[in-house]
């Protein structure tokens, strides 16, 4: 272990927070300090409550991912109100069980926040020994259907990202 993973255990948890510090304050050489300072404790404080560290194999793989989950969020935020405004009444919501293939902890999070962050769907349980999640949608048409959509865009690149 060399000197920086002893000083800031989780860089890219310290990052987050010196970014969305800077982002809450107004820039100022003083706020960019205060907010490495924080982010460097905060980070060290709270190491012995993360599990075990995942590794990001494909950090290129992983800024795909993002720029997907961006687009799909704007896309889904659109979808969304158009049901809700033009079609609330023909709305089906429902819950439905989607089996994980993800054997990383740190992954299936990334999972199921996805699915949380896409408007329209919220991952509701994760039952660890039967490997699945629990997710409401609002608008449940074809099961199968959504369950390979969440597999192919999500899933699948996750398990590449953080897998071996």
């Amino acid at each position: 272990m060399n000197w920086l993973q002893r000083w800031v255990p989780h860089p890219l948890f310290a990052g987050f927070l010196l970014l969305l510090w800077l982002l809450m304050n107004e820039f100022s050489f003083a706020h960019l300090l205060l907010g490495a300072v924080l982010a460097v404790v905060i980070s060290r404080v709270t190491q012995p409550f993360w599990p075990e560290r995942s590794k990001v194999k494909h950090p290129g793989k992983l800024l795909r991912y993002l720029g997907r989950l961006l687009i799909d969020i704007l896309k889904s935020n659109l979808i969304v109100a158009r049901r809700i405004l033009f079609y609330s009444r023909q709305l089906e919501p429902g819950f439905f069980t989607y089996p994980l293939a993800l054997t990383d902890d740190f992954a299936v999070t990334m999972l199921a926040s996805t699915i949380s962050l896409t408007p329209g769907t919220v991952s509701a349980h994760y039952n660890r020994e039967g490997r699945c999640l629990l997710i409401h949608c609002l608008h449940l048409e074809d099961e199968a259907a959504l369950i390979k959509d969440i597999r192919e865009r999500y899933e699948l690149p996750l398990q590449e990202i953080f897998d071996d």
